[in-house]
């Protein structure tokens, strides 16, 4: 690969690595959003060095090489033919960044689903020292963490008859049912870890469909212990859009 093609391939990376992560949000597909500021940075070192590399190599960037072409291009064969290699053309390797680079620029990849999640190891729930009181009226808005810790930790058994507002996206299983699903990352996908509650009493959307649900504890195990299902009997779906973190469990924001 010559040196210009090397520029511009080095523009190229870093223009779609800047698209995805200084222009919009579609970088926190792929990383927690506590790494995207290192993500920007590395976009706008790539494209300073294309920038860098156009200019070194522009003709007659000096005077020397304007004056002089034919003694420089001697100068040149003799210490390629001294050296075996042509210091001009770096390694032909270097091609495999174009379509990585092209996809980000006109078709960045969606963020994991229920693929990932279906195939995934299950987050574990840290212990609660304390679960503060839900609210007093109204569906009560948890994480997938929160009410995973509630069913199976709470000795108080505040989840017992008690509506709850869950989000996340679908993923169906083997037989007949599906889950409600986060997946969580510690740096990036490929670390990620899927928390998963079942859900009961309405057919399944399509998977990898975001939706907000509200409902009651399935019945099965005892509350409060590890022995308590994981589980839902579903009220009311709502189809929502993704959202722009997609790796971060949060409760959803009640509607006004």
């Amino acid at each position: 690969m010559k040196r210009t093609l090397q520029a511009g391939l080095l523009l190229l990376t870093g223009a779609g690595v800047l698209r995805v992560s200084l222009f919009s949000d579609i970088v926190l597909r792929y990383v927690k959003a506590g790494l995207q500021p290192y993500v920007i940075a590395s976009g706008v070192c790539l494209v300073a060095l294309g920038l860098i590399g156009a200019v070194r190599d522009r003709p007659g960037r000096d005077g020397a090489a304007e004056d002089e072409p034919g003694h420089e291009h001697e100068q040149e064969q003799v210490h390629e033919h001294e050296h075996g290699h042509d210091h001009s053309h770096g390694p032909r390797i270097a091609w495999l960044l174009l379509l990585p680079a092209l996809t980000l620029l006109f078709y960045a990849p969606p963020a994991l689903g229920s693929y990932t999640a279906a195939r995934d190891n299950a987050k574990v729930v840290e212990d609660y020292d304390r679960f503060d009181p839900l609210p007093a009226h109204g569906p009560a808005p948890l994480s997938l963490t929160e009410f995973i810790a509630r069913a199976q930790q709470d000795d108080h058994r505040a989840l017992k008859d008690r509506t709850v507002l869950l989000s996340g996206f679908v993923t169906p299983n083997e037989n007949g049912t599906w889950d409600l699903t986060r997946l969580l990352v510690a740096c990036c996908t490929a670390d990620s870890q899927s928390l998963t509650v079942t859900m009961h009493g309405v057919k399944a959307p399509p998977a990898d469909t975001w939706v907000r649900v509200t409902g009651t504890w399935h019945r099965q195990g005892t509350l409060g212990t590890p022995s308590a299902a994981l589980a839902l009997d579903v009220t009311t779906l709502r189809q929502i859009p993704q959202p722009p973190s997609p790796y971060l469990d949060r409760a959803p924001a009640i509607d006004s």
